[in-house]
């Protein structure tokens, strides 16, 4: 297996193109474990690291581009009043260690319907920048998860950042697993409030083949909540919320835990984040 260590983008893309079936590296929180299990044995690995422009994040009007391998940690303390809802979910990301090295653009090239930044990018509307030497292209983050492990990436490309609208209202994250830390999601949730255009986003994690948005969920509040008040959410509002929530997952059973439970444990989590929101909301 060879070692290819690009220091300018177009290098990289180069390396990808020629090397078909080649694994681009950053943090390698999880190229490394299917390399020490045996999982995977790619031709080439191409360490991204070198290349100064990824290392970065920028605002860009009202959103953040932040490159490909911006740590979890740097969002943890640079971006957190920016983008709460992701810096949220990067705080639940294995231990110090793996967040140092570990990136949101990873978590998206894995394709896993576990990753934690995937409901935090869902609710608020993310788009994926990608690139070959063939030219780049945006997708958006509906878009771009495919199947279990799967995603719209085509085999010449390349992630080279996630640009995510900066909130414009409470941004909230809840995930549940085995243990308090360093565990893979059981099942995760993320709800996005804007007060300015009455909207709301959501993503579920680790409750269907891809992660996805609850569609319905969104609709059902933007005509429930009480914007103009400042009175504590209707318990009905969030119980009928918490219920559509579930309703919109198709989970399965594994090692981790029973279909049954993730779908009620989506709903829990539906209620008391939105909850949450809605206590940062009327008392702002």
């Amino acid at each position: 297996m060879d070692f290819i260590k690009p220091t300018t983008w177009e290098e990289a893309l180069e390396a990808r193109a020629s090397v078909p079936g080649a694994v681009p590296i950053a943090g390698g929180t999880d190229v490394m474990v299917e390399l020490n299990f045996d999982q995977h044995r790619p031709p080439a690995l191409i360490d991204l690291t070198a290349i100064d422009e990824l290392a970065h994040w920028d605002l860009d009007g009202d959103s953040v581009r932040i490159g490909a391998t911006v740590s979890y940690t740097t969002i943890i303390t640079e971006l957190a009043n920016h983008l709460p809802g992701l810096a949220l979910a990067a705080r639940t990301v294995g231990s110090p260690q793996i967040r140092n090295r570990g990136t949101a653009a990873g978590n998206l090239g894995a394709g896993s319907p576990a990753g934690d930044s995937h409901p935090p990018l869902l609710s608020t509307g993310a788009t994926v920048e990608v690139a070959s030497v063939r030219g780049s292209r945006f997708v958006p983050i509906d878009e771009f998860y495919t199947g279990v492990k799967r995603t719209a990436l085509e085999p010449d490309e390349l992630i080279r950042a996630i640009t995510v609208p900066a909130a414009r209202g409470p941004q909230q994250f809840a995930k549940i697993g085995t243990r308090n830390a360093m565990v893979i999601a059981v099942c995760s949730f993320a709800v996005a409030l804007d007060p300015h255009e009455r909207a709301v986003g959501t993503g579920l994690g680790s409750a269907a083949p891809t992660p996805r948005h609850a569609t319905d969920a969104e609709k059902y509040l933007v005509d429930a909540l009480p914007w103009d008040s400042s009175e504590p959410l209707p318990g009905d509002v969030a119980e009928r919320f918490g219920e559509l929530v579930a309703a919109a997952a198709v989970p399965i059973d594994d090692v981790r835990g029973q279909a049954t439970y993730r779908t009620h444990a989506l709903s829990v989590m539906a209620r008391r984040t939105l909850g949450w929101a809605w206590e940062e909301y009327r008392c702002a």
